[in-house]
């Protein structure tokens, strides 16, 4: 059977269990009467499953954001600059100490009013987290009311980040109720954005609906359905056959058998990076980490893999950080032709990304060329994310946002490479990328921070602790009677309020 048509079959059997979930979204769109009578419903093929419940203190938090129903006190623009959102002003009243004042008239989705205490009971509950949100990993603040309408941020350093900071999914304000007892959180009815989380149904879907009493504009959406798709052939079948709205991350493999008006390429600040445990026998060894630099041929994976819908990596940032790559020194030339000895390593990656496993069979082969026996591990992120952590693989493959959190790559740079670093799969150490990070961080926003930033980057490099592959475009699939979708390189927003269907 052509390979093509296989897909399609495989794509076609995996959506006959999902038509009943997108079934309504049909309908709604093609018969008026009804929508009037039952408002207007959306359908959205996500990703990846919840990892943890939908806790903001994780990666679901951008889940949250994605949907708009979790808000912070600060948002980004475009330009990654910090502006109003449950804070209407802030200043720094000296080195160590920042003011925020709330926006009067916020009504979490429970009824309860924002307060002072309220934000910082949601601060203090990201710190006691563990791991901590990456964000405000390796920092200290202490918080307290200034009074009902005014947080009092300390730091124990100059930190010109610290709006930014606050941007970040992970730290959005929860009302009180969605903090339970051992560490537990329940997003339920519990934000304050235009979309109220009514109903979470495990790793399978989610419903939202329109919040009456939200502070701004109100949604032009009724309700939204969530489904969880991480098989990314169903993901392009729910578009292709209008059984969803919004879909996530169609993979490149499917573009030429949906129609290309419902295809929206984004430049990403994501980095498909090979990260090598520097603690595994065999990649202890800086040769070693040499040898499997040297193998990989980035080239071959984008044009065969991402059919030149990617970007060749010169570095851990990419061209979607316009500032990152004229810093750059040229990069120093590895010897070629260099052998490992039949050294096993096992290179774990995971299917929710559906080039992932293409480019791990690829990495395998250019690996196994350069004399390694290569083994795969291959399995969904839920089910193999522990084992990355623990440092069970001698090599682990990741698509990773490089600026998702405040706008600014350094927070990413600490959490994977720093000695204590809360996402730190290659179990790398240096002192001196230590060093080289926190200088980076205490420079003010700006060309002397940029440069900072790539020095650190050039310290990580030389050290051979990962393998920057290419930097990633991702493919948002809209049908055609969905307006203003949003398609945010930040992965922060989807759907918001100005989101409306034709």
């Amino acid at each position: 059977m052509p390979s093509n048509l296989l897909k399609t079959t495989i794509a076609t059997g995996l959506m006959l269990a999902l038509s009943g979930c997108f079934e309504s979204s049909t309908q709604n769109s093609t018969d008026t009467k009804d929508a009037d009578i039952q408002g207007t419903e959306i359908h959205l093929a996500m990703m990846v499953p919840p990892r943890t419940g939908l806790s903001p203190l994780s990666d679901d938090a951008f889940t949250l954001s994605r949907w708009s129903t979790a808000e912070t006190l600060i948002e980004l623009n475009d330009q990654a600059e910090a502006l109003p959102k449950l804070a209407t002003e802030w200043q720094q009243i000296d080195d160590l100490t920042w003011q925020f004042t709330l926006r009067d008239g916020v009504v979490f989705h429970d009824g309860s009013k924002l307060t002072a205490e309220m934000v910082i009971n949601s601060i203090d509950k990201a710190f006691e987290a563990a791991p901590k949100p990456r964000i405000i990993d390796g920092i200290n603040w202490q918080v307290r009311a200034v009074d009902d309408k005014t947080v009092e941020i300390k730091t124990d350093f100059n930190d010109p980040l610290l709006p930014s900071r606050l941007s970040s999914p992970q730290l959005a304000i929860l009302a009180a109720n969605a903090y339970l007892e051992n560490g537990r959180i329940n997003p339920t009815r519990a934000g304050s954005g235009p979309f109220v989380l009514t109903e979470i149904n495990g790793a399978t879907s989610a419903k939202l609906e329109r919040y009456e009493g939200y502070w701004g504009e109100k949604a032009k959406i009724d309700r939204i359905t969530a489904e969880y798709v991480p098989d990314g052939f169903a993901r392009a079948a729910a578009l292709r056959t209008g059984k969803a709205d919004v879909v996530e991350a169609v993979p490149v493999s499917q573009l030429a058998m949906i129609d290309p008006e419902l295809l929206h390429e984004v430049n990403m600040p994501r980095t498909n990076t090979l990260y090598l445990n520097n603690q595994s026998e065999v990649f202890s060894q800086l040769e070693m980490r040499k040898i499997a630099t040297a193998a990989i041929d980035r080239k071959q994976i984008i044009e065969t893999v991402y059919e030149n819908r990617a970007a060749y990596a010169e570095g851990l940032l990419g061209p979607a950080l316009a500032w990152a790559a004229p810093l750059r020194p040229e990069a120093p030339q590895l010897e070629q032709g260099l052998k490992a000895n039949g050294e096993k390593v096992v290179l774990g990656t995971f299917t929710d990304r559906a080039e992932l496993p293409e480019v791990a069979i690829l990495v395998k082969q250019q690996l196994e060329n350069a004399g390694f026996n290569v083994e795969l591990d291959i399995r969904e992120y839920g089910q193999i994310e522990n084992d990355a952590l623990a440092g069970n693989f001698d090599i682990f493959m990741l698509s990773r946002a490089t600026v998702i959190d405040s706008g600014d790559p350094v927070a990413y740079m600490m959490s994977d490479f720093s000695c204590e670093g809360s996402y730190n799969l290659g179990q790398f150490c240096s002192k001196q990328v230590d060093a080289a990070l926190t200088h980076a961080d205490l420079q003010p926003l700006g060309e002397a921070r940029q440069k900072a930033i790539i020095e650190a980057e050039q310290k990580i490099l030389s050290e051979y602790a990962a393998i920057p592959l290419l930097h990633e475009r991702v493919i948002q699939g809209e049908s055609l009677r969905i307006k203003q979708a949003v398609r945010d390189p930040r992965e922060r927003l989807m759907i918001t309020e100005h989101t409306d269907v034709n």
